[in-house]
């Protein structure tokens, strides 16, 4: 059986990202940051969980910057399935952030910013990602590889 070497003695503390220094000064102003990303208390579940994914996320990224953009792809997941409840169709998100605009449920303004983030979070490059992930999962999850001919 495989396991994970023991933790070293004593554990340490995450060391702070230096790419986080503009944002906040410790650790515990992060909350600030995050405390006014709530959602409505009927909104469903799933998008509460991608909401709070999102927010802790982004506390995390103190310590770890690329959390941020795992941050904000999760919360796209979350206004995809909230547009798409709100507008009772499902389209794809480019599609749904400009049925939303003309509904007035956002402004202009913000599905223009939208639009500039969706195109770089596109299902082919997940599916992509995915699929590679998929892969390496099975090859480590395999009893014996064989060997190389």
């Amino acid at each position: 059986m495989n396991t994970l070497p023991p933790p070293p003695d004593p554990l340490l503390l995450p060391v702070r990202d230096p790419r986080a220094r503009d944002l906040v000064l410790d650790y515990a102003d992060m909350h600030a940051l995050v405390a006014d990303l709530v959602l409505p208390g009927d909104a469903s579940m799933y998008a509460m969980s991608a909401m709070e994914t999102s927010r802790e996320l982004i506390r995390h990224s103190f310590y770890r910057y690329e959390f941020a953009t795992v941050a904000v792809t999760h919360s796209l997941f979350a206004l995809e399935h909230v547009l798409a409840e709100r507008l009772a169709t499902d389209e794809p998100l480019h599609v749904l952030i400009q049925r939303a605009a003309d509904a007035g449920l956002i402004t202009a303004g913000l599905a223009a910013d939208l639009d500039k983030i969706v195109p770089l979070i596109n299902e082919e490059y997940c599916a992509s990602y995915f699929t590679k992930l998929r892969t390496m999962a099975q090859a480590a999850a395999a009893p014996h590889l064989p060997a190389a001919t």
